[in-house]
């Protein structure tokens, strides 16, 4: 091996040390191999900003509405407060009407008048009293996650006094804590929907897929059957089927397998064409060779290869799940009272009149709104990481 010679200098080779490259190398493709397809997909998905938010957002929103609703909510859902019918939403503030600060927020409380004009009873700040918000306050029982009973509140206001910052229905209702429960029966049946819908088109789309023939005929040609119909008429006639007499329990569930039972065809279609072209990869047809059957084929080979774009496309899926729910509520043939839902909610107020005196009652649209577009960044963001081999 040939040196450089330098007096002032140690001599160095002319070639590293192959050694050193090659066990940095065999370190490289170690830890490469070492990392499964998910955790490729989640470091890919971290990078997209936006996408991380909207998950954190829906995250919250199954965290705030479904598991701790009772705790966030200030009021029961059916808790009545007759003296405060339509009120409007009480401002949270830390600056009074005379410029001075709080460290503590506040809402003044109400002043109930009689408009001479329409004859109809108002509210207006009553800038005399002042009502600080308190946190972990006392309120109406609930049992905590279904089985710690507690009757801790996130927030509330002292003594008699009640706090409505989305303001209160007609029955005097508190309208923040009803948005809170309504979601989560949306939210659940945007979960339940979306499972149900995923699990029939990953099954029918497997079986048309890898047997072929007659089977996938006949599959194909139900699907097309209901593709055919207009989505919103198909959800009437399928929702005005549901008996009135039945309990609340049941039409929740009838529900969700009714959003399910329209949404399972392009599910169903695009995992057939994923298992037409992975049945003749060669790690299917070698378990065949072996003598494998088609129950395992079918579980062990082909439905995991078809995993990621089924959890990308139940991610897309949850959104047009409510939305539907919330069409079906608000058109009278879904959810109805006493259950609540984001749907049943906008349903109380599809009145002209209403809009027009208390337009309040429209803020469970937001919700909805807010919830659809942070699932969409999220899902779209793990679709792109869904394919971790491409920049």
């Amino acid at each position: 091996m040939k040196y450089f010679h330098n007096k002032h200098r140690k001599p160095l080779p002319l070639v590293p040390d192959i050694n050193i490259v090659l066990h940095d190398d065999e370190d490289l493709i170690a830890q490469k191999q070492s990392e499964t397809f998910w955790i490729l997909v989640w470091r890919k998905f971290k990078r997209h900003n936006i996408a991380l938010i909207g998950a954190t957002v829906a995250i919250l929103f199954y965290l705030f509405t479904v598991i701790f609703a009772d705790f966030i909510a200030p009021y029961g859902l059916e808790q009545s407060h007759r003296i405060y019918k339509s009120a409007p939403p009480q401002i949270v503030r830390i600056i009074d009407n005379d410029g001075n600060w709080h460290l503590r927020p506040f809402v003044y409380g109400y002043k109930r008048e009689l408009d001479e004009v329409t004859f109809q009873r108002v509210y207006k700040p009553d800038y005399e009293v002042k009502m600080p918000l308190r946190f972990f306050v006392s309120g109406e029982p609930y049992r905590l996650l279904g089985f710690i009973p507690t009757s801790i509140r996130l927030f509330g206001v002292d003594g008699e006094n009640m706090v409505f910052i989305f303001g209160s229905d007609r029955l005097g209702r508190c309208l923040f804590s009803r948005i809170i429960y309504g979601g989560r029966i949306s939210l659940t049946i945007g979960l339940i929907g979306v499972v149900l819908s995923m699990t029939i088109g990953a099954i029918t789309g497997t079986i048309s897929g890898f047997y072929g023939g007659h089977i996938d005929n006949i599959i194909q040609r139900i699907i097309e059957l209901l593709r055919s119909f207009p989505t919103l008429p198909l959800w009437m006639a399928l929702g005005a089927a549901i008996p009135d007499a039945w309990p609340p329990l049941m039409v929740f569930l009838m529900i969700s397998v009714v959003l399910s039972l329209i949404g399972w065809g392009g599910v169903s279609r695009i995992v057939r064409g994923m298992v037409l072209s992975l049945r003749e990869r060669d790690f299917t047809m070698a378990a065949k060779g072996i003598g494998a059957s088609d129950k395992r084929i079918i579980l062990r080979h082909l439905l995991p290869n078809t995993a990621s774009f089924l959890v990308v496309e139940a991610t897309l899926a949850i959104p047009g799940m409510i939305i539907g729910e919330t069409a079906l509520s608000f058109l009278g043939l879904g959810l109805r009272p006493p259950i609540t839902s984001w749907g049943v909610l906008l349903e109380e107020a599809r009145q002209v009149r209403v809009l027009a005196e208390q337009p309040w009652l429209l803020l469970p649209a937001i919700f909805v709104i807010l919830f659809v577009l942070a699932v969409n960044f999220a899902g779209d963001g793990l679709r792109d990481a869904a394919d971790p081999y491409t920049k």
